[in-house]
């Protein structure tokens, strides 16, 4: 059970919240570049956390829905300063790029119609696919590893992705039922066994099914509930739901709409994630963005602080691992899925084209260049080779 430190913590509650606020106002690089920080600064840098605090926080994020750098960044909080701690860490860490966002939305929604922004979106679009695909292949290499079962999850899902243009909610909770019945055979041990291994996934799992209610302010905060109940590890693994969701069934945004909304998530510091409260700031002003936001971390932060205290008692569990890695592998299909549909929409020309495979490359080739350096390249480049500029 993880309890408060007996022995006084070697920093204050201020000065964490502190270094939160910081990281989300200038932490660049997506949910591993930000988690890594962490690591540098929190367990090598201040020796604020011993290695296990990082290492129990960092398992609990991969294994929980929610964006992970900010899964992690709740735990760290909670670790000495329990709920208070988590309360106010979370809030630091996600506050700075809401303001950002809020305020790059503001100016979309004004300057939507010049002509100098949809050039400089035009290249934004394509480099985001581009950021995206790398992305996906990424994690398809690192996650699935040679397991069939995950291959075929995989592949599945991102089939149905393409072919509906939307992610199907029931097939993650199906992908992880399939993995946990093949790999711990459930069948073969008592009754109450097969309960209890099932007690924590099936809890874990339980908000998808919310239904999103009618009208408004409320729908806004039940569809971005639910969507933020099933990221798992990276923010991107939202980017298909949102899609589906916010384009296709609700027709809050359009396809270009949409494709700014997570280019602006790329240029800004903090979780990626933040871009549901650029799309609710387009759909309903300020209270659209705030109530997206508190929809998807709320989740996010249930799910770090009701386990926290259970987590070394229970968190590997056979059962837990095996729904876990079976929901990962649709995400990741869905993502690559998402990359299809949404690349159909942005790269429609030879320039486009380049700018996506360029993006691609030298994130593969480099590994350590900023992804906003490369969305604002693309942006300005965009300004110039777009076709339908006044000059």
């Amino acid at each position: 059970m993880v309890t408060a430190s007996r022995v006084r913590p070697p920093y204050s509650l201020a000065q964490l919240v502190a270094y939160a606020l910081k990281l989300g106002s200038l932490g660049f690089g997506g949910p591993v570049a930000l988690v890594g920080y962490m690591h540098r600064d929190l367990v090598e840098g201040r020796a604020w956390f011993t290695e296990a605090d990082y290492r129990e926080g960092l398992t609990l994020a991969q294994l929980m829905p929610g964006p992970l750098a900010a899964q992690l960044a709740i735990y760290l909080g909670f670790v000495h300063y329990r709920v208070l701690g988590a309360t106010l860490v979370g809030v630091a860490f996600v506050v700075p790029s809401f303001v950002m966002v809020v305020a790059l939305g503001w100016a979309y929604r004004l300057y939507q119609g010049l002509d100098w922004m949809q050039a400089a979106f035009y290249g934004v679009g394509a480099a985001v696919i581009g950021i995206i695909a790398g992305s996906a292949f990424k994690l398809t290499r690192k996650t699935l590893g040679p397991s069939p079962l995950l291959w075929g999850i995989y592949l599945v899902v991102a089939g149905v992705t393409v072919v509906t243009q939307t992610e199907h909610v029931a097939l993650f909770v199906a992908a992880g039922i399939i993995v946990w019945l093949v790999r711990t055979q459930p069948w073969r041990r008592p009754i109450p066994s097969r309960l209890a291994s099932l007690t924590v996934p099936m809890t874990a799992l339980a908000p998808a099914a919310a239904t999103v209610g009618s009208g408004g302010l409320i729908q806004l905060l039940l569809f971005f509930a639910k969507a933020g109940a099933f990221v798992f590890g990276s923010g991107l693994a939202i980017i298909p739901f949102l899609y589906g969701g916010v384009v296709h069934e609700h027709h809050w945004l359009t396809d270009r709409q949409f494709l700014d909304a997570v280019a602006v998530a790329m240029i800004t510091p903090g979780p990626v994630v933040i871009t549901v409260s650029f799309i609710g700031f387009l759909v309903a002003g300020f209270p659209g963005a705030a109530v997206a936001a508190v929809g998807t971390f709320m989740p996010c932060y249930l799910f770090t602080i009701v386990p926290a205290p259970y987590f070394k008692k229970h968190g590997k569990r056979p059962g837990i691992l095996a729904i876990v890695d079976g929901v990962t592998a649709a995400a990741i299909g869905a993502i690559t899925g998402a990359v299809i549909v949404l690349g159909r929409r942005s790269v429609v020309d030879v320039p486009t084209a380049a700018i996506c495979v360029a993006t691609f490359g030298i994130l593969w080739y480099t590994k350590r260049m900023p992804e906003p350096i490369l969305v604002l390249i693309a942006g300005i480049i965009g300004f110039f080779v777009f076709p339908h500029v006044g000059r």
